[in-house]
């Protein structure tokens, strides 16, 4: 999810219907150039080579009810768009929908150059950009650990998984270490919203923040994130670290 302002002036965005290494090309309809959807930079066109990157947001990967859990009050796109009939719109695991076989396929549409066999091609990762490093979390990996303290280009940050869809999210965490809450069997499902640091102060898991219950002034920041294919991942990222479990 990207912010779509370049140089402070709102645009809107398209598909161009092209593909580079089975990734999307995405345009802008203020300069026409074409970007590449995973590193939010123009790669053809006035703006290419300019160093003009677009602000990403953090965004989740989980089921509709996971995320209705949540955030009971959320407002949904309507299936009547007045764009295509509502049964275009069909589920991902409907077999009627237009992607099913893809995602259902072991391998990609076209073929990408560069491959790595630590995971299969379409296992979908969290991957985490920070100070010119990568790091990729397998989702099936953190619905086991559910919480991963980890460091990537020097920064302590702290990954959480949900059990029971391929939600993930990550943010900062200083110099603390973090845990399942005391009263947490360890078992439930979806990311956990309460946590615990090694200090003994429990934290509320939010959209924005980690926020300490001991004193909600004190909170620590969501770093955004992809959800992507392995494959589509490491075809930018080869240097990219892989977090597989403990």
């Amino acid at each position: 999810m990207y912010s779509a302002k370049i140089n402070g002036e709102p645009t809107t965005f398209g598909t161009s219907g092209m593909l580079y290494r089975s990734n999307k090309v995405m345009y802008d309809r203020l300069t026409n150039s074409l970007w590449n959807q995973l590193t939010s930079q123009p790669v053809i066109g006035p703006l290419w080579d300019s160093g003009i990157k677009l602000d990403f947001f953090p965004v989740m990967l989980t089921t509709w009810e996971e995320w209705l859990e949540l955030h009971p009050d959320t407002t949904v796109l309507h299936q009547e768009t007045g764009v295509y009939p509502a049964e275009f719109y069909a589920p991902e695991d409907d077999p009627g929908a237009i992607y099913y076989q893809y995602f259902n396929t072991p391998d990609t549409m076209f073929p990408v150059p560069d491959r790595d066999e630590r995971l299969e091609t379409k296992d979908v990762v969290l991957g985490v950009q920070l100070n010119d490093s990568y790091k990729a979390y397998s989702t099936a990996a953190l619905q086991q650990s559910r919480i991963v303290n980890d460091v990537v280009g020097g920064e302590e940050i702290v990954v959480l998984g949900s059990g029971a869809s391929q939600g993930a999210s990550a943010y900062y965490r200083g110099e603390r270490s973090f845990g399942l809450a005391p009263d947490d069997d360890g078992i439930s499902l979806g990311i956990p919203s309460v946590i615990a640091d090694d200090g003994g102060d429990t934290w509320r898991v939010t959209e924005q923040f980690l926020v300490n219950t001991r004193d909600e002034s004190e909170t620590l920041a969501r770093i955004p994130t992809h959800m992507s294919f392995w494959f589509g991942w490491f075809q930018f990222h080869p240097d990219t670290e892989l977090y597989t479990g403990p």
